[in-house]
């Protein structure tokens, strides 16, 4: 997809089109609902150990013992299953849409670690489906590999203003460098979908000596150019994939600017294009697909 400015009418009525939606959606969005109430979260223990785990999900159980208490059985059910012996979680907090971190696999002792990045409507509402993505990635690289499903920001809704701007990604971006940094950035890739691509795309340059950046299904890089950044730079997206439509765009309104920059698989971007496959948006990562044996092999590889 070109990059090059468009035509100055079709850049009048793009605007217009843009403009219009972020209008529509800073009405959506406050009626959307109201936000299931949860305890602050304890402080656990630093390192990857069973302490810590444990800690973790003590913070989960407090969160479902106040959902069960507020009547939300759904949220409360789902909770309890988190909380399961086995699950591991290096940090949980119920609130402002939930934040987590779950650990699939030795993640002590792997030499490679592959972190997931979620984008859009992703939260402990969703979370299933990031799970099940994190599932089959360990699965694709056996003991090769640990993965983490990173759940450390807000997400935007996909039809809210929010996902128009690089706000929630910058948001984000500390605790993603602070997390990379804790598990060592060498032995971490980092699997980035959806509006999870501008995240990562905004912390590149601060994430230290990553062995890859992974971008899918990406609206874009939140950037303008290349990301600076030594680590090689994936991109894919499958071709039954309607993110291939949206706009590749900044533009600067009034009060913000909006739009998420560089399309990853475009030539300019500077990353490495390898195929996705036929899927849509949401079949990056089922069980069989061509990107998961893709990505599992990049995360394999050693190390350049």
């Amino acid at each position: 997809m070109s990059t090059r400015s468009p035509h100055p009418a079709a850049f009048t009525r793009l605007r217009r089109k843009l403009f219009t939606a972020v209008l529509a959606a800073s009405v959506v969005v406050p009626l959307s609902g109201s936000e299931v109430p949860a305890p602050a979260p304890n402080r656990p223990p630093g390192g990857l150990t069973e302490a810590r785990y444990a800690a973790v999900r003590q913070d989960i159980l407090a969160a479902e013992r106040m959902a069960a208490g507020h009547g939300q059985s759904r949220r409360a059910a789902a909770l309890r299953a988190m909380a399961e012996p086995g699950r591991r979680f290096l940090f949980f907090d119920g609130r402002d849409g939930g934040r987590s971190a779950e650990v699939f696999g030795d993640l002590a002792g792997a030499a490679r670690v592959a972190v997931l990045v979620p984008g859009s409507d992703t939260g402990l509402g969703t979370y299933g489906r990031l799970r099940a993505g994190a599932l089959a990635l360990q699965r694709e690289l056996g003991d090769r590999a640990a993965v983490v499903a990173w759940l450390g920001y807000r997400t935007p809704g996909t039809l809210g203003a929010a996902v128009l701007t690089t706000g929630r990604a910058d948001e984000a971006v500390p605790g993603l460098r602070s997390f990379v940094r804790e598990l060592g950035p060498s032995r971490v890739s980092l699997l980035c979908h959806s509006y999870g691509a501008v995240v990562c795309g905004r912390a590149a340059a601060g994430l230290g000596g990553v062995a890859n950046i992974v971008l899918y299904g990406a609206p874009g890089t939140g950037t303008s150019g290349p990301l600076r950044t030594s680590a090689p730079v994936w991109a894919a997206r499958g071709t039954g994939d309607w993110i291939a439509n949206v706009p590749h765009v900044r533009l600067r309104l009034p009060f913000l600017t909006v739009g998420l920059g560089l399309d990853p698989v475009s030539p300019s971007s500077g990353a490495r294009v390898f195929a996705a496959g036929d899927g849509g948006h949401s079949d990056y990562l089922r069980p069989g697909s061509l990107f998961l044996r893709n990505v599992a092999a990049i995360v394999s590889a050693p190390h350049a």
